[in-house]
């Protein structure tokens, strides 16, 4: 079941009414009824690897039990290790073992031998990476004694399973989410209305967005001899649009739709395209997964304590691993690869923390310097995500190479695309899109100040708007992006 359907919009009223008008005066219930709600949500995409979500819960939830109950070392040790290998476990043989497969086939056909590798037609679950992400915290924060089990398996169920983040995230911490889950929750009209005006912009997000950028990113990637290299810089921009809208999209309906349920989750995005260098770009992109490596992986392994070295290294095993968890490919490890090189000037120069408040706060225009800071960053972004987009290496290359030829200094052939009147609309449409975001950029989403801002006319216009624009466009809607990972 995705946001973006009309089995949403039938399933999300029926379960807020019978979770605030039936269950609301009960706890337990409510928690029943999101748990059940969550399992109906999942099983709706494949029923079958809802087992598996509740295997991975229960695995979690009983060593997580045994490892603070475990009075010796080794057997601590043991339900901890027991726990991360079968949760890698499932996730490294669904995500990653045809990958495995073929390039031991590909290195081993370098020195002159030939095997045909075992592949197999493996589905990937929807939302493995994200809940496997959640169980290990869950296991990791308790083997390293911060918080205590969760002894109700309903509450912990909920906490893994929670239907607004179940197969794209945010991903969540137990810390944050659990004692939401176990303390009583009253209707907020004011947090509701909220929750919706924030669904309302994920949506325009994702269908005005998201999926009109598509439609040309995807006709320029998949043909780039067709195109100049101005068309494919082009190609490239719109699917930095295309994610950004897509995936901060998601987040923005998932974080909305908690909010009608009474709960918070954690924010995913903070406006990343109006970065000035790089590393301000990764604290405002997928925030809840930064945070997860930089907390579970970057400090461990000694983050930036130590010599350059320690430094560089950890810098690159983090995104390294980040670009792996996106995808079995080598286009997503070469994506993290060229992130780590970008960010490296400001790690051994000590500058990655230079822009830690909001850009031109106060004002309505960036300096130049800020403009020109903006400017780089996200060209540098672009750069990257032709990897990220590219079904192979060799098509990154080419894609590249096209780019960087005599055409790159020709007028984009944007009538090549599709009639002239539609690119010229998504160019307005994604004017529109950047002055909102640039005008919201102090909220926690771009319409959260909408209310008190504008007077009411002004206000419902804009709702209407915005609803016009999503029915308009919503014919040609597609599957969120980041399911696949």
């Amino acid at each position: 079941m995705f946001f973006n359907s009309i089995n949403f919009l039938i399933f999300l009223p029926i379960v807020f009414v019978l979770y605030w008008f039936v269950t609301n005066r009960n706890l337990g219930l409510q928690n029943m009824l999101l748990l059940v709600s969550s399992y109906f949500f999942y099983a709706c995409w494949d029923w079958r690897f809802l087992f598996l979500l509740i295997f991975s819960t229960f695995l979690d939830y009983y060593t997580g039990i045994r490892i603070a109950g475990a009075k010796e070392k080794n057997s601590k040790l043991f339900w901890f290790w027991l726990s991360i290998t079968v949760n890698l476990g499932f996730l490294g043989f669904f995500k990653y073992y045809n990958f495995f497969a073929t390039s031991f086939a590909e290195a081993i056909a370098h020195v002159g031998l030939k095997i045909s590798p075992w592949t197999l037609k493996v589905i990937l679950p929807v939302g493995i990476s994200f809940y496997t992400f959640h169980g290990l915290s869950y296991v990791i924060d308790i083997y390293k004694e911060r918080i205590q089990p969760e002894k109700n398996f309903i509450t912990y169920s909920v906490f893994v399973s929670f239907f607004p983040l179940l197969v794209a995230g945010p991903i969540e911490r137990a810390t944050h989410l659990l004692p939401q889950i176990k303390q009583q929750r009253h209707f907020d009209y004011a947090r509701a209305i909220d929750g919706l005006r924030q669904i309302l912009w994920g949506l325009f997000k994702k269908i005005v967005i998201a999926d009109q950028c598509a439609e040309f990113a995807n006709m320029i990637f998949n043909n780039p001899e067709y195109y100049s290299g101005s068309t494919l810089i082009l190609g490239g921009v719109f699917f930095a649009f295309q994610i950004y809208g897509d995936f901060s999209g998601y987040s923005d309906i998932a974080l909305g739709t908690a909010r009608l349920f009474g709960i918070d989750l954690l924010r995913n995005f903070a406006y990343p395209y109006f970065s000035r260098d790089i590393a301000e770009f990764w604290r405002r992109w997928h925030i809840s997964l930064s945070t997860w490596f930089r907390d579970y992986l970057y400090i461990p392994l000694g983050g930036s304590k130590g010599n350059t070295w320690i430094k560089v290294r950890n810098t690159f095993i983090i995104f390294l691993v980040s670009g792996f968890w996106h995808g079995a490919n080598w286009t997503f490890i070469a994506w993290g690869l060229l992130n780590a090189l970008y960010i490296m000037p400001s790690i051994l120069f000590k500058t990655n923390r230079n822009n830690l408040d909001i850009v031109a706060a106060g004002k309505y225009f960036p300096s130049l310097k800020e403009l020109l800071s903006i400017i780089l960053t996200f060209s540098l972004t672009v750069f990257a995500w032709i990897f990220f987009r590219s079904e192979t290496m060799a098509g990154a290359f080419e894609y590249i190479s096209r780019i960087f030829s005599r055409s790159l200094f020709t007028i984009p052939e944007i009538k090549l695309l599709l009639p002239v009147i539609a690119p010229l609309k998504l160019f307005l449409l994604l004017l529109l899109f950047i002055v909102i975001e640039w005008t919201g950029r102090t909220e926690q989403y771009a319409l959260a100040k909408l209310e008190i801002k504008m007077p009411k006319v002004l206000r419902w216009a804009t709702y209407y708007g915005i609803l016009l624009a999503i029915y308009y466009f919503v014919g040609s809607s597609q599957q969120f992006i980041y399911f696949q990972f």
